[in-house]
C-alpha cells in the first residue's frame, strides 16, 4: 500500500499577547504561497528569552488564538507547549510533536531576527539537522549569503508586516483604538475583558 505524503504543517509559535492581523496575514501567505498546507499556532506558556514580559493568563491567549483563526480551515490553534514542561524550549516541542504526528512534516516558522540569534537557543544544531526552518523577512535583520544555509533552512519572501504585540498592548494602555490592527472577535474579547488596560 502507498504511503500517504505527510501534511507540510508550519508551527508558528508565540506568546500571542495578543494574537494580531500581522500574524494571521504572515500565516495566510505561508500557506497560500509558501507552500505549506496548514498553520498550527502554538501558544507558549514562557518563553525563555522573555521571562521579564507578564503574561495574560495562557488560556485566555489560547482563547484569542482560537477566535482568530476559526474561519480559516487551514489554521489550528494549539495548546500543545502547555503540556511540556516550563520554560517551554523549541526542541523539546519539535521533537514531541514529530513523534505524536508521524502524519505531518513540521516546518518551524521564525523571523530573521529569531534567525540572527539562533545560536543563543537550546540545542539549535540538532533543530538544524532534525528539523525543517522557514524564515521570514524582518526590518533591519538582513539576510544575506542565503546560498549557505543548512539544507533544511528556507527563507521565504513573506510581505514586510510590522506590527508587534507590545505596539498594541501600549496602544490599548494608551486608550487607542486598534481595532484594524487585531481580528474582529479578539478585539472583542479585549475590549470585552478590558484586557491590557
Amino acid at each position: 500500500m502507498e504511503e500517504k505524503p505527510q501534511i507540510k504543517t508550519g508551527l508558528f509559535g508565540g506568546s500571542f499577547n495578543p494574537i494580531h492581523t500581522g500574524h494571521l496575514a504572515l500565516a495566510n501567505y505561508l500557506c497560500e504561497y509558501g507552500g505549506l498546507e496548514e498553520v498550527w499556532f502554538l501558544v507558549t506558556p514562557q518563553n525563555p528569552f522573555k521571562q521579564n514580559e507578564t503574561l495574560l493568563d495562557d488560556h485566555l491567549r489560547l482563547k484569542m488564538v482560537e477566535a482568530a483563526v476559526a474561519g480559516y480551515p487551514r489554521f489550528r490553534a494549539s495548546d500543545f507547549e502547555f503540556q511540556l514542561p516550563r520554560p517551554s524550549y523549541t526542541i523539546h516541542t519539535l521533537d514531541k510533536l514529530a513523534e505524536c504526528y508521524p502524519d505531518r512534516e513540521f516546518h518551524l516558522i521564525i523571523g530573521a531576527d529569531n534567525w540572527q540569534a539562533f545560536d543563543r537557543w537550546r540545542s539549535p544544531e540538532e533543530i538544524i539537522r532534525r528539523h525543517h526552518i522557514l524564515v521570514y523577512p524582518r526590518q533591519g535583520y538582513p539576510l544575506e549569503d542565503t546560498a549557505s544555509l543548512p539544507p533544511h533552512v528556507r527563507v521565504v519572501q513573506t510581505p514586510l508586516i510590522e506590527i508587534s504585540s507590545t505596539f498594541i498592548r501600549k496602544g490599548i494602555r494608551e486608550g487607542k483604538d486598534l481595532r484594524y490592527f487585531l481580528h474582529p472577535e479578539v478585539f472583542r474579547i479585549i475590549q470585552e475583558k478590558g484586557l491590557y488596560r
